[in-house]
């Protein structure tokens, strides 16, 4: 069995924990250097314990986090001195969603993949999954449009924090 190198692409079950971490760790740095940095996600499921302990050495550090999980989130957002810098939404509309987005701020020149991948260990470690970079400027800006707007929803958009009420956001001045 021979494991293949890709200059591009993040492929699991061979590169996607590694290349997360390091993606991970270049926000961590970014932030104690003062530089522009932040983490947004969408995915349908959030359950790996290693990646969630990343996100929040993350949140410790002070980069600003925000996912949109559909599903199951084993990330508890909005604890003191642990995830105080991540919070979470949930969108769960008629349609079954599935793109998933990675996207790292990176002192302003963002990284930004489409991804087949959850954070769930089994898309981690044990399937076949790949997330690739996204290099054209217009099409980042457009997935970075969708995602701001899909961050604003206050119609369908459940808050999911360290009190399971699951309660839907609010349009401003309600």
């Amino acid at each position: 069995y021979k494991i293949k190198e890709y200059k591009h692409l993040i492929v699991s079950p061979h590169y996607t924990r590694t290349a997360i971490y390091d993606l991970i760790e270049t926000e961590i740095f970014n932030t104690m250097q003062g530089k522009k940095s932040g983490i947004k996600l969408k995915l349908n499921s959030l359950s790996d314990n290693r990646l969630i302990d990343r996100l929040y050495a993350a949140s410790r550090a002070g980069v600003k986090i925000q996912l949109i999980v559909r599903g199951i989130c084993c990330l508890i957002p909005g604890v003191k001195a642990m995830s105080e810098n991540i919070e979470v939404i949930s969108v769960v509309d008629k349609f079954l969603e599935h793109p998933r987005l990675y996207i790292f701020e990176n002192d302003g020149a963002p990284i930004i993949y489409i991804s087949s991948a959850d954070f769930m260990t089994r898309n981690i470690e044990n399937r076949v999954e790949v997330a690739v970079p996204i290099y054209d400027n217009s099409l980042q800006q457009q997935i970075l449009d969708v995602f701001d707007i899909t961050w604003k929803d206050n119609h369908k958009a459940r808050i999911i924090n360290k009190y399971p009420q699951n309660q839907f956001k609010k349009a401003s001045g309600e």
